[in-house]
């Protein structure tokens, strides 16, 4: 598809993203300890008559406050730290670079490269290569020496080191409560309801809880982090527990009906007791935020009681055993979530998230769930959507920063710094970035200007203005981005008369400059544009088949028909890492293309959360080649894993246009049942592999039903999409 061709509809909801006010992202408390952050060297650096010395560690600060967060303090504290080393290097590398236009150049376009390919890590990340950027642009302006290029460098790390200290100070709360605390609402109902008696005269059990979680994650949706996923695993989780548990009460109810044995309704009564008390402890954990009282000792309960149900659908009649059959069934599936459940809820507290982080820092680098350097070097590719991304950006800052320097403009620095700051991976950010960067960087200059003739010209004044700017650009600037340039604009301006630069001489200036930065983004896209919402099948059934092979690369290693120190496997995971962040970010590009229904983004970001945690057990399994002692296959292995690779098949070729029922579909909790009783539960190598297909079991199976509700909800829209154009 080409902007050409885009429904006239399309345009007015990307006008609406355009001024759009999103309240839930404004935070008060961050905004005043990020104010703080920036006008306290300011005001000290008046006062003693050092003003430079202030700007410095001023701007050192305000780029480092983009990096503030809610996150648990080890997690915040880590980012702040590296945020503040990368910008004192910026400041630094700038300086050093502005001597030279084709050192300076190849600086802006290599960095412009780097900060490009940080969007296959996260977000976060890919704004903090953007805010580093601007930074080394804006220095390249003022060369400098090499001692004062590190002791500018300097400066503008202590601003940063002072901005964490004021994070870690002034919100002593931890990140991502409200949505814990509507998942622990949600297991808690679900809880109360897993004992009680079907009703058919009312609504599935936790309806209501369960539409306030999915309301508190919907926030999150462009959110990739290892803690996000966490939440909206739980969530995924939580949903098939509650399909499970009205199957469980149904049967019940029929068994009562059909006069089936008493102890085997007392069996299945007790089944859905221990599942209440399992689900209560989640929740618990969940709310309190700590993981005591998480237990899995029940679950030897509940699957010694499947078991006695199998026993008994064998020694009875027909009609009997089709009910205990279905009962068994169900109960192999509820513990298998409830096993992934209460793993995830031990890691979604903040006590369990930092046990996550020490256990992951225990593992080698190339088989980290977070594995930066892996994820980075699998994206080196022109396959990679964050590698285009990159090129795309560094070409358009290296021609930006040539063609400032090269036609010797005033303040020639806004130019690439503008490309920097529009070019974003998709369309509407970048479009309406374009929009909403010119509109408010013009608002923003001359709201500035009247403030400077209206305003006393002390310095005090000056101070204060930044930091009221600071706020505004901290508290609501998240909320709009026009608002956000606006405050950036004026607050600019002002440090730059604060230097002794009037505002009349910057004025005209940063409004060409804008301009011109604008124009090269949004013809760069407009030469390359891509709509993902055709893109995202493809891209997701790419990943399932890199997961594929990744995992047949594994198994055969397991069966001993591969090397395991072999490079295959290094390969296939590398392979795999790249399809993913692939995925992410051609999510990330949907999520803010318009026409994107909110039903197709929940359905992808779970997808994503538990491709995510298929592929960890995957490296898991991987980990275990060299953690434990090779023993001969089970006769159970083979059928799983061909189930394994039959099933990530089936749902590739859906994604691709094959049609498919959930029916079609390997049994893969009844592979893993005679996988796990196929040999010695204690030989090591038998039971890490039994712990982790239980995970692949668990994370496939509800893989396979969202994606097959994603390829619902898609014909369903287009088959709407037909009658609304044949009626109308």
């Amino acid at each position: 598809m080409t902007t050409a061709t885009v429904h006239p509809s399309a345009w007015s909801n990307f006008w609406r993203t355009v001024v759009r006010f999103q309240t839930s992202k404004m935070t008060p408390w961050l905004a005043l300890r990020n104010s703080l952050g920036v006008g306290l060297p300011l005001a000290v650096s008046v006062a003693a008559g050092a003003v430079p010395a202030g700007i410095a560690m001023a701007t050192g600060a305000l780029n480092v406050s983009f990096s503030d967060s809610h996150e648990p303090y080890p997690q915040r504290v880590r980012r702040m730290l590296a945020a503040s080393m990368l910008v004192g290097a910026a400041v630094c590398a700038g300086e050093l670079s502005g001597h030279d236009l084709r050192v300076a150049v190849a600086v802006a376009g290599a960095w412009a490269f780097a900060a490009g390919m940080l969007v296959s890590l996260s977000t976060a990340a890919a704004d903090l290569g953007t805010i580093c950027l601007v930074t080394m642009l804006v220095y390249a302006a003022v060369p400098q020496s090499w001692e004062r290029a590190a002791f500018s460098g300097l400066l503008a790390f202590g601003g940063g080191v002072l901005q964490t200290v004021l994070a870690v100070a002034f919100w002593p709360v931890r990140r991502y409560v409200p949505e814990r605390r509507a998942l622990a609402a949600l297991y808690a109902e679900l809880a109360r309801a897993a004992p009680a008696p079907a009703d058919a005269a009312e609504a599935p059990p936790a309806s209501a809880e369960s539409t306030e979680a999915h309301r508190a994650l919907a926030a999150r949706a462009r959110d990739h982090s290892i803690e996000s996923e966490r939440y909206r695993l739980l969530l995924s989780q939580a949903e098939r527990m509650r399909l499970s548990l009205v199957a469980l009460a149904s049967l019940a109810a029929r068994a009562v009906r059909e006069h089936l044995d008493g102890a085997c309704r007392a069996r299945l009564d007790r089944s859905r007791t221990v599942a209440g008390a399992l689900l209560a402890s989640i929740g618990r954990a969940l709310d309190n935020g700590r993981p005591e009282g998480l237990s899995s000792e029940p679950l030897r309960e509940l699957q010694e009681l499947a078991e006695a149900l199998r026993d008994d659908a064998a020694a009875a009649g027909p009609s009997a055993a089709f009910v205990l059959r279905d009962a068994r069934a169900q109960l192999d599936a509820l513990a298998g979530q409830l096993r992934s459940a209460l793993d995830l809820a031990g890691y979604a507290t903040p006590e369990g998230a930092d046990a996550f982080v020490r256990r992951e820092e225990r593992i080698p680098w190339r088989l980290r769930l977070s594995g930066t350097v892996a994820t980075l070097r699998a994206n080196l590719s022109l396959k990679s959507a964050a590698c285009r991304h990159a090129v795309r950006l560094a070409a358009c800052v290296a021609l930006a920063e040539a063609g400032g320097r090269g036609f010797a403009l005033q303040r020639s620095y806004w130019l690439p710094m503008t490309v920097a700051i529009v070019l974003k991976p998709d369309f509407t950010a970048t479009f309406s970035r374009g929009v909403l960067r010119l509109g408010g960087t013009f608002l923003g200059l001359v709201f500035s200007t009247g403030l400077f003739h209206v305003l006393p010209a002390a310095r005090g004044v000056q101070v204060a203005v930044i930091f009221t700017m600071m706020f505004v650009l901290r508290w609501a600037g998240p909320a709009n981005y026009g608002i956000l340039v606006m405050a950036v604009t004026a607050l600019v301006v002002y440090l730059i008369g604060l230097a002794g630069v009037a505002p009349g001489e910057v004025m005209a200036a940063r409004g060409l400059n804008t301009a011109l930065g604008g124009a090269i983004s949004l013809t760069a896209y407009w030469l390359w544009p891509t709509w993902e919402r055709t893109q995202v099948p493809e891209a997701i059934a790419r990943s399932l088949d890199a997961y594929r092979d990744y995992f047949r690369a594994v198994q055969l290693s397991y069966a001993g028909l591969h090397p395991e120190d072999g490079g295959e496997i290094d390969r296939a995971r590398n392979e795999g890492r790249l399809a993913r962040s692939n995925v992410e970010a051609s999510i990330d590009r949907l999520t803010a293309e318009p026409n994107t229904p909110s039903t197709t983004i929940s359905l992808l970001t779970g997808i994503l959360a538990n491709a995510r945690r298929l592929a960890h057990a995957m490296m898991a399994l991987e980990a275990g080649l060299a953690t434990s002692h090779p023993v001969p296959a089970r006769a159970g292995f083979r059928p799983f894993a061909n189930a394994v690779e039959l099933t990530l098949y089936s749902l590739a070729a859906a994604l691709r246009g094959s049609p498919l029922r959930q029916s079609e579909l390997p049994d893969l909790r009844e592979a893993h049942h005679a996988l796990v009783h196929s040999g010695d539960a204690l030989t090591e190598r038998y039971a890490l592999v039994n712990v982790e297909t239980d995970r692949i079991t668990n994370s496939l199976n509800t893989l396979s039903e969202e994606i097959l509700r994603l390829l619902e909800a898609g014909r369903s829209t287009r088959t709407a999409t037909a009658l609304a154009r044949d009626t109308g």
